[in-house]
């Protein structure tokens, strides 16, 4: 009996967290999913009208500036963040003095909150307080950073904050991943004759793929599911030109009082997601497996 009850106790244990889980986390995706093909507006509505919503969803102008928006905020904060992640972390290899502090620096906006980074960047932006007027106090009265306010330049806003944000913890991936090549290898490159350019391009770098491609599908969750930032830095605007599809989802949802439309803006954020995470949990279950 007891030794029954001792192999049963970490299910017993676990239980009340699965349970939960499955009820908020997959419960609830069930039900948006159920909502996205519904008349729902302010309160939901159990009257099914297909694919109607979706079809909505793709003719509304505002859903297409927010992809565009994703596609190019995506790309450019993957591309930053990797470059200037890996590059801090070549450095930081090199064995430099005072990296124990300077991880901690680079890591600090690791600490921070999206909320957090984008009031702070809405204030270091902003014209009238942030980098335009310390330059025009120093004399140079033409200067102008207007990007927070120019519905052509505000998306690059929230790149900036982003890559500041999560370069930091794409340096960590790929430090920990050039401490973690083997010695013996680099010493036979180097025997070789191979520049440290050489070496890091042709052998230490191949080696380090699966770090690259962690690195990329971490950061396109972060990229598609991005809301905080967006909301805190310039809320969608000016007007919707910083729109994302996260932003676009809880204005139609909450604040429009089109629950319908934001359901289905929501499952096609979900696809996207699980399109990245999909293949990368196959990629990882068939290394484990070979």
């Amino acid at each position: 009996m007891f030794d029954y009850l001792e192999k049963q106790l970490p299910k017993l244990i676990m239980a009340p967290t699965a349970i939960v889980m499955l009820v908020c986390m997959y419960g609830f995706i069930g039900w948006t999913a159920v909502l996205s093909f519904t008349k729902s507006r302010m309160l939901p509505q159990w009257e099914f009208v297909g694919w109607e919503q979706y079809e909505r969803l793709f003719a509304n102008p505002r859903w297409h500036v927010a992809l565009d928006n994703l596609l190019v905020f995506t790309l450019l904060f993957i591309i930053i963040a990797l470059l200037l992640g890996l590059m801090l972390a070549i450095l930081l290899d090199r064995n430099i003095r005072n990296d124990g502090a300077l991880r901690t620096i680079y890591l600090y906006p690791m600490a921070v909150s999206f909320i957090v980074t984008g009031t702070a960047w809405k204030w270091i932006l902003n014209p009238g307080l942030g980098i335009e007027k310390m330059v025009r106090d120093l004399g140079f009265t033409d200067f102008e950073f207007r990007w927070l306010v120019d519905p052509d330049m505000a998306i690059y806003t929230i790149v900036i904050a982003a890559v500041w944000q999560s370069s930091g913890f794409v340096m960590a991936m790929f430090l920990a991943g050039l401490r973690g090549v083997d010695d013996s290898l680099i010493k036979a490159a180097q025997m070789d004759g191979a520049s440290t350019f050489r070496t890091y391009w042709h052998v230490i770098l191949p080696v380090m793929r699966p770090v690259f491609f962690g690195a990329v599908v971490i950061l396109s969750h972060i990229a598609i599911k991005s809301f905080d930032l967006v909301q805190s830095l310039t809320g969608g605007g000016p007007g919707y030109s910083s729109d994302l599809p996260a932003t676009f989802m809880y204005t139609h949802a909450f604040s429009r009082a089109q629950m319908g439309l934001g359901a289905a803006s929501a499952m096609v954020m979900l696809a996207g997601v699980m399109a990245i995470i999909v293949p990368y949990l196959y990629s990882e279950l068939r290394g484990k497996k070979s």
